[in-house]
Order: structure tokens, then sequence, then C-alpha cells
């Protein structure tokens, strides 16, 4: 007969019959700790023994439970409460001391998003040998398109997945000011809060992500490619746990925080000229959707007249080379780019494009999504 005294757990199985977590703290004045942590926090008494000479209290709230003992000797020092909006209280009011000597500081339940300051530069990511690959999120493959990230504004990532089928996702959303994917190769299974039902995201097509739309991926392809493109760099990504995609309605003008969804499909595109002469563009129709914030656009070669000279009043300006090969002038410089380079120039900043080959094909990104050319 096997003894239960040598039966144990996996390591890593779920603890059973789990209903709270106990934080303590050590306290040298029972009665003046209690009204404080009452008093200002909201919490309730829950126990207090024994009877005639207390030093020990349990309080609770919100399913958090704290033990207040004369005798606890390694407590925690310091507490961080969640709050609505911490930032009406002045700064040195968010950092509260209890008379017990823990630190109490007020923190953002809901983070904002914070948008660092632009810092533009001209930045070229050559995809050669010497391009480097990190492993990211679920095993994805990512190349660092902006290094310096404008000061922290933007992000520009090549990603690559590359083995297909299902993708170990959840129902997120991300703070973000802006966020365009743009399908590279393969497909990509997605689907979107009112939306509809799931879709194929296939090479060349896009989807713009507005602030706070809840989304996830669902499968690819193997080996599918796709170029992120988002303001600021670092965002909060948070998941929700209660809502279930796809959802029962379909709203595409719905607005998200100033903007709406957009899935801009490929084999739709309608080409115009673009802003120079000897190339053709196909909007995707992004400028319209976020207000004028971000143009997303794929630029085309046409005819034999390919030379441009450009200088344009943008906080943003990047170009990532689809197909084909052009060159891109700077003063004296010249860079030659070929199919998964990129670069990204300044406003205000003069350049060129020249030798541009005849299937050249550029997937432009800006903000704002339109401006005046020098």
């Amino acid at each position: 007969m096997t003894s239960s005294a040598s039966i144990s757990p996996a390591a890593d199985a779920p603890i059973e019959g789990v209903q709270g977590f106990l934080v303590p703290m050590s306290c040298t004045d029972l009665p003046a700790t209690m009204h404080f942590f009452i008093a200002r926090l909201g919490f309730r008494l829950d126990a207090i023994f024994p009877a005639d000479g207390p030093r020990t209290a349990i309080l609770s709230r919100d399913g958090f439970t704290l033990k207040l003992g004369l005798d606890v000797k390694d407590g925690v020092r310091t507490l961080h409460v969640l709050c609505d909006h911490p930032e009406q209280w002045p700064g040195d009011a968010r950092e509260l001391l209890a008379p017990n000597g823990v630190t109490v500081r007020l923190v953002h339940a809901n983070p904002p998003m914070m948008l660092p300051a632009t810092r533009q530069q001209l930045v070229l990511a050559h995809a050669d040998g010497d391009a480097h690959w990190s492993v990211g999120r679920a095993g994805m493959r990512y190349r660092d398109l902006l290094p310096e990230r404008h000061g922290g504004a933007f992000i520009a990532s090549h990603i690559r997945i590359l083995e297909g089928g299902p993708v170990p996702d959840y129902v997120h959303f991300h703070k973000i000011r802006f966020q365009t994917i743009f399908c590279r190769k393969g497909w990509v299974r997605l689907v979107y809060e009112d939306q509809g039902e799931p879709f194929i995201l296939e090479a060349g097509d896009c989807v713009l992500q507005p602030p706070e739309i809840r989304h996830r991926v669902l499968e690819s392809s193997s080996g599918a490619e796709v170029v992120e493109l988002g303001s600021p760099a670092e965002h909060i990504t948070m998941a929700d746990h209660e809502l279930t995609l796809p959802t029962p309605f379909f709203r595409p003008e719905r607005d998200f925080n100033g903007q709406r969804f957009v899935r801009h499909v490929a084999k739709h595109a309608q080409w115009t000229a673009w802003t120079s002469p000897g190339f053709v563009v196909a909007d995707t129709g992004i400028g319209a959707a976020t207000n004028g914030l971000a143009g997303v656009r794929v630029v085309r070669a046409q005819g034999q007249d390919n030379e441009a000279t450009r200088r344009h009043d943008t906080e943003f300006c990047f170009f990532f080379v689809l197909t084909g090969s052009l060159d891109v002038t700077q003063g004296d410089k010249r860079w030659r780019l070929a199919a998964d380079d990129s670069i990204a120039i300044p406003g205000q900043l003069p350049y060129g494009f020249s030798r541009c080959s005849a299937d050249l094909e550029l997937l432009e990104v800006t903000l704002p999504a339109d401006f005046p050319l020098a």
C-alpha cells in the first residue's frame, strides 16, 4: 500500500483549494495602523486576537488580506495601491507613510499611454547577411528597423513566423497612438472586435489597429512575415479575460479612441498619381480612418522617368522596399536599397529617389497622413 506522504504533485501542477493571499506586515502600534488602513484605504476588520491584549489583526479589501502583527518580523515594507486617478494627488501625496513605517504608493490601476518626444534621425536598415534577428514573443523572429526608436516615439519591426499553425495568442488590446500591420509574405488569420468573423491577411494586405481595439491572432502560414509599425515604441498590452471574439456585432464604423478599424485588401487597391511624377500610389484608407494622424500607402514606379527629389514636413516618414530596388540620395550620400531594406527620413531633410527598377514597390508610412512637400 502506498503512503499518501510519498505521493507528491508535479512541480508545475496547479495548487488546489487556493482561497486568497495573505500579506504580512509588522507594526508596533496596532490600533493606529489598523485605523490607517481602514480609514484611508477602505479595508475592513475581519479578525483580531487575542481578546485580552490584541497583537494581531486581519484586514481585507477586494480579495486582498493583510495580517498586521506585533510579532511579524519580515513583513512587506512597500504596498502599491491601484487607483483610478492617482494624478489628482500632488506628487508627494501619492506616497503615504503608514504608522507601521510601510510606504503606500498610489499608482494607476489603468496605466495611461506615455508618448515620448519624437527625436527624428535618418535610419537605414539593410536585410543582408549582417541583419540581426532576435527571438521574441511566441518564438517569432524580430528584426528591428528603427533601433533608436526616434527617442522612444516609434517602433518598426520586420517579423517572421517560422512554424505555421495555431498561434498561442489571447484576446488583448494595446494602449497606443498608432499601429499598423502589413503582411509581407504568407498569411495570418486574425479576428477583431466588432469587425465580423475571422479573416485572412494575405501578402500585400494591411490593417490599422485602432487604440484599444480587442483582437487576437489565430493562426498563420509557415514562414509568414509582417511589417509592424507603432507609436509609442514601448506600449502597454493588456489581456481582456471577459470578451469573446468574434463579437456578435459587425460595426465597421465604430470609433475606437478617435480611429476606425481598417482592413486593406491588396487585390482591391486603386492606383493614382503619387506626389512625385513617375510613381503611382495605392492608399490604404488609414489616413481617413485616423482623421489624418497617419498615412499608409504602397508606392510603385511607373514608366521610365522615376527620379524624384523630395523634402517633406512630417513627424515620421518611413519606406520599406517590398520588391525591386532604388537609389536613395541625401546630399552627396547614396544608398542602394533592395527588397526588405528600409529607410526612415527626418522631416525637412532633402532626399532623392533614382535608378528605380521597373518592379519597384515601396511601403510608405507617414505621420501625419498628408503633408506639404518642399
